[in-house]
């Protein structure tokens, strides 16, 4: 396989997983500042945003110059 993966490798792996269940204990974050920083783990960025808020700074700015 491309990735170094053997059939038997993956078998093996999952045979162990299955015996290991790491989803039970998973717990997720506990504390409030964990919870926080999760939270924003599919945050994309506020960048078009930012630049609307540029682009009308901008605007403001060059009326003002015109006058």
């Amino acid at each position: 396989m491309a990735n170094g993966w053997t059939p038997e490798r993956r078998a093996r792996q999952a045979k162990l997983i299955r015996r290991w269940l790491p989803w039970e204990h998973s717990t997720g974050p506990r504390t409030d500042a964990g919870k926080a920083v999760v939270s924003q783990n599919a945050y994309k960025g506020g960048l078009w945003l930012l630049l609307r808020k540029l682009a009308s700074a901008l605007r403001a700015q060059r009326r003002r110059l015109a006058e």
